[in-house]
């Protein structure tokens, strides 16, 4: 009896199993795929119907969910035909729009950002950690395409706090208020750090690349950790790219001139890209750098190579021209090394135009006399600069003008103030720090000659400022001051037009930057002529109302059309545009 009862327990068991196991095949591994298969459909991608039962208990979940699907295809369809034709009839980018395109240029393949800087950067203040942006014009030039259409940012991790808000790997995601994408930190030590960063890339390529009178060092130490450095950031990209095709890359500066050819060496599927934030120099002033071969073959492992002016794209060519052996397409704008092409094209960066505010001028004119009375009681007229502290920015040469106008026209003296953001920058590095220590003495000496005047004529704030603490800055300024030495772009310059929805202000900008050439309606100075920037800041300050309307209009037009998301879908298209070697293809 004992027998029989366990004996039917154990059949009781067995068919209850059975019934596990048929309703888990019958059931749950298809409701699965089909949920799978919804999802996908639903994020836009294209995925075929899996195999699915067409009788029996999921027969009309099937069914709908083959409706469903039709439908969704349709209308995924329709509405790809439709952004086709607005990207043809629109003129303006917004970040919707370079979504779509990069959808439609690159489809689902993995876009990852190298560069130095990372657009987050986490630190102690006051025993809590917090996050901060960087005063980085690459980073803001880059971070709204990212922010529009996802994808994986690798950079070096050196704020204080990034560890312990990163995962083992290094990864978190960003902006830390609302996520849209990936950072990936690489970890240097401090060893590291000093050669690559400091040493090679910033007092070698730095100064080499820029006519500011600073002569450049080159040291084998440094140049053996600028090495492996950029072998180390290759391996995180390949490691955010794994197991996934044809890539595309956005490399970014000079930080980073072996890289290209790392890349590409370990995956010849990718798409890789160069831009270059800085000025080239012409051959001869490049040919100081005692390896200068070895970074033209890493840079031109990309597939394109990006600079701000077409008058950059020419010294590179004419300093590839004479280091390497290679043909120069100069038709085509491309250098053609056995089987690899790279193309070498101006693409000027930009920032983004935000929508006009619908505070009045009113409450703008109200945030300008409350900045104005903090600065003294008869100061009336404010002229603003901000920029990292650095050689290459013109610091010293704007102090200077400021100090003629007001011995030219002394009516201004107590009225008139200047006020200098600057951002510390690379003080680890001598001369930076004694820059600094020029800037601080040059301001001083200012101060004393005017102060009978009343208010300090230059106000000098060392800190980094934040976007939103600039912008109160920007629209309260009277003029903006940009007197760079030699500078790639200056997306100050166009921050500044960005920000005067009120169409006033006046833009004060050298010949020198890549900026320049676009922003036509500024008033161009050469900085080392004392006289000119002074009487740029007489005419700025004295300009009829109607014709600094006129002007900044005509700078908020130019930097509308050609925004930050134009550059993005620019750069985007061409990379998209490279028809890589069948040999090469995954």
């Amino acid at each position: 009896m004992d027998n029989l009862a366990a004996a039917l327990l154990l059949l009781v068991l067995a068919l209850l199993l059975a019934a596990l196991w048929t309703a888990h095949r019958t059931l749950h591994e298809p409701a699965l795929r089909v949920a799978e298969w919804l999802r996908r459909l639903r994020a836009g991608e294209t995925a075929k119907a899996p195999p699915l039962p067409r009788r029996g208990l999921l027969a009309p979940l099937v069914h709908e969910a083959a409706s469903l699907a039709r439908q969704l295809g349709e209308a995924q369809e329709a509405a790809e035909q439709e952004a086709k034709l607005r990207l043809l009839r629109d003129s303006l980018w917004t970040s919707e729009r370079l979504r779509e395109h990069v959808r439609l240029k690159i489809g689902n393949r993995p876009l990852v950002v190298v560069a130095n800087r990372e657009p987050y950067r986490h630190v102690r203040r006051g025993g809590a950690v917090v996050w901060e942006t960087p005063a980085s014009g690459l980073v803001t030039g880059l971070e709204p395409l990212l922010r529009a259409c996802g994808g994986t940012w690798v950079a070096d991790g050196d704020g204080e706090a990034d560890r312990e808000t990163a995962d083992p790997q290094g990864r978190l995601r960003v902006p830390p208020d609302v996520p849209r994408y990936n950072l990936r930190r690489v970890w240097l030590t401090a060893e590291e750090e000093n050669g690559y960063y400091y040493g090679f890339a910033n007092e070698g390529i730095w100064p080499l690349c820029h006519i500011a009178h600073k002569r450049p060092i080159f040291r084998a130490g440094d140049w053996a950790h600028y090495r492996e450095v950029n072998g180390r950031f290759a391996e995180a990209v390949l490691e955010e790219v794994a197991g996934l095709d044809d890539p595309c890359l956005l490399v970014q500066d000079y930080h980073f001139t072996l890289l290209p050819l790392l890349l590409k060496i370990r995956r010849p599927d990718s798409r890789v890209a160069l831009f270059w934030h800085i000025p080239w120099p012409n051959p001869e002033a490049f040919a100081i750098c005692p390896w200068q071969k070895e970074l033209l073959e890493g840079m031109l492992g990309a597939d394109v190579i990006g600079f701000h002016t077409q008058f950059h794209c020419n010294n590179f060519l004419e300093t590839v021209d004479r280091v390497l052996e290679c043909r120069i397409d100069r038709e085509h704008f491309a250098v053609q090394r056995g089987r690899h092409a790279t193309v070498v094209k101006p693409f000027p960066i930009s920032v983004d135009l935000p929508e006009a505010r619908n505070a009045s001028r009113g409450e703008g004119g109200a945030a300008r006399e409350k900045i104005l009375q903090a600065l003294g009681p008869r100061v009336e007229l404010l002229a603003l600069g901000v920029d990292r502290l650095d050689y290459t920015k013109g610091i010293l040469e704007r102090f200077r003008g400021v100090e003629r106008f007001l011995e030219k026209y002394p009516d201004y003296r107590g009225r008139f103030v200047m006020m200098q953001i600057g951002a510390p920058s690379r003080m680890n590095i001598p001369s930076y720090r004694d820059f600094v220590g020029e800037v601080e003495a040059e301001a001083k000496r200012i101060n004393a000659r005017f102060a009978a005047a009343g208010a300090s004529p230059i106000i000098l704030i060392k800190r980094n400022h934040s976007h939103a603490e600039l912008l109160p800055l920007f629209r309260a300024a009277d003029i903006c001051l940009v007197t760079s030495l030699h500078d790639g772009m200056n997306l100050v310059a166009k921050e500044f037009a960005a920000a005067r929805d009120d169409e006033m202000g006046v833009l004060i900008l050298s010949r020198f930057t890549g900026a320049a050439r676009e922003m036509r309606d500024a008033l161009i100075v050469n900085p080392y002529d004392t006289e000119e920037v002074a009487e740029a800041i007489r005419a700025g300050i004295q300009m009829p109302p109607e014709e600094a309307a006129m002007r900044m209009v005509r700078l908020r037009r130019e930097i509308r059309e050609n925004n930050i998301y134009r550059w993005a879908a620019n750069l985007v298209t061409e990379l998209a545009a490279i028809e890589l070697e069948p040999a090469v293809r995954r």
